[in-house]
């Protein structure tokens, strides 16, 4: 096979900071077959005019990181559009200080397309439409007006959802400033698009509307973001979410917990009872994120019985019909497969150049198994890291051998397995939950 520059540096330094690449992700996927036959399924529907929704869990290091982002790239090259961020306390479903906006925006800054697919491909996408319409209609013999009548038909389907009007009339006004080459009307509807007004006085002098994306209209926005899609010719949006920990235990109070369970429940409901249409959620979150009883997605009865499992499901008989993936430990074979894969990549793709030979990899997992445990394959990122760090180290050191550097010992990067999620949240700064205390506490 070959690497380009860029995909290798892209994999190497990505995977060496514990993060996940962006780019080259097919170059070392491994596994996740059945996971994302499942994901594909979802995709369909969804290009279908459906709607889908999936949490992904699994715990610190298992790769829900590497398998959104490689639900991306599927989604990406099956013709949707990919809004994806992160959940921070500054950035979740349902607040009343503007977080809810701020995730609205960051997703829409991130909107990436199969010609863009490193984000920010929203004026494109716009763009695109209004060219594909021109070019189609004036090689069927149409002119300029007929032009802009598919257009305004189009946008008067949008006119029906919720908050539609003032989304459509942005939308006209990036079509009029399309055709007038008028750069400032363009950038002043993406802004609007992109929710970056922040009140309704500045976006009525510039666009003419009475109204901005802001907290209340998070979904609704969502929505009409994905019938644009659809129109604009791409299969639907695909929104996905990663840290569901924010949401279940760094919020400042159970009461903002509560608001954001229900935003999570009123997204799910609309997606499995038929009413989304053209779009998909895939969130992601710790086991405990999702089963902690106190204040996990399960400690909301609601999340937690349309949540629920097969009661059938096992490691034996595997469910993924349901909106809860769960993304089991590597083998040990897929782990050897994944380590050959990123030694192949720092070799450019060429076999006879690999820095180590099959045998180091085997020798690698065994110091791994016998330092780490059988923790080694239920968090990959640790080997990862620590056999990139081995790949560096015969780089820096032209004399070195793989064997001397394995025997030397202090290769492998331990995880800290001793906190729970909630206790490793709180060390990471949450704020206590003064409302939802079990036990109050007094002094004399």
């Amino acid at each position: 096979m070959k690497v380009k520059r860029r995909e290798k540096a892209a994999i190497l330094q990505s995977l060496q900071a514990g993060l996940v690449p962006k780019q080259g992700l097919h170059l070392i996927q491994v596994g996740r077959k059945r996971e994302i036959e499942a994901i594909l399924e979802d995709i369909e529907r969804i290009g279908e005019g459906g709607a889908s929704f999936r949490i992904a869990v699994g715990r610190f290091g298992s790769g829900k990181s590497f398998f959104l982002n490689l639900v991306r790239t599927v989604a990406l090259k099956q013709g949707l559009l990919v809004a994806q961020a992160d959940f921070t306390t500054e950035r979740r479903l349902y607040a009343r200080g503007g977080e809810a906006r701020a995730l609205y925006t960051e997703l829409m800054r991130n909107l990436a397309s199969q010609s863009q697919p490193d984000g920010g491909a929203l004026e494109n996408v716009c763009d695109q439409w209004i060219s594909e319409a021109n070019h189609r209609i004036k090689s069927e013999g149409g002119t300029d007006a007929d032009v802009r009548a598919e257009l305004g038909r189009n946008l008067r389907f949008l006119e029906g959802y919720v908050g539609g009007f003032e989304f459509a009339e942005v939308l006209r006004h990036f079509q009029k400033s399309h055709f007038e080459n008028d750069d400032r009307g363009k950038s002043c509807a993406i802004r609007w698009l992109r929710a970056e007004y922040p009140t309704k006085t500045e976006a009525r002098e510039d666009l003419g509307v009475r109204r901005i994306i802001d907290d209340e209209t998070f979904y609704n926005s969502l929505s009409l973001m994905s019938a644009f899609a659809r129109i604009a010719g791409y299969g639907g949006l695909l929104v996905i979410c990663d840290e569901m920990v924010v949401l279940s235990h760094r919020l400042p109070s159970s009461r903002s917990r509560t608001a954001n369970y229900e935003a999570l429940l009123s997204i799910l409901n609309d997606s499995i009872q038929g009413n989304a249409k053209g779009i998909g959620f895939l969130f992601a979150g710790t086991d405990e994120c999702l089963e902690d009883r106190r204040r996990g997605l399960f400690s909301y009865e609601a999340l937690r019985s349309r949540l629920a499992e097969n009661r059938f499901a096992s490691d034996d008989f595997i469910d993924l019909s349901g909106p809860v993936i769960r993304l089991a430990a590597l083998a040990p074979e897929d782990l050897f497969v994944l380590l050959r894969n990123i030694a192949l990549v720092h070799a450019d793709g060429d076999p006879s150049k690999m820095a180590v030979p099959e045998e180091a990899i085997t020798k690698v997992l065994r110091q791994a198994n016998e330092e780490l445990g059988a923790e080694y394959f239920r968090t990959p990122r640790d080997v990862v890291r620590s056999f990139i760090g081995l790949l560096n180290i015969l780089d820096s050191n032209p004399g070195a051998t793989w064997e001397n550097v394995l025997d030397s010992g202090g290769v492998f990067i331990e995880a800290d397995d001793s906190l729970s999620v909630e206790e490793r949240v709180l060390k990471e700064g949450a704020v206590a939950d003064d409302d939802d205390s079990d036990l109050a506490t007094f002094r004399l």
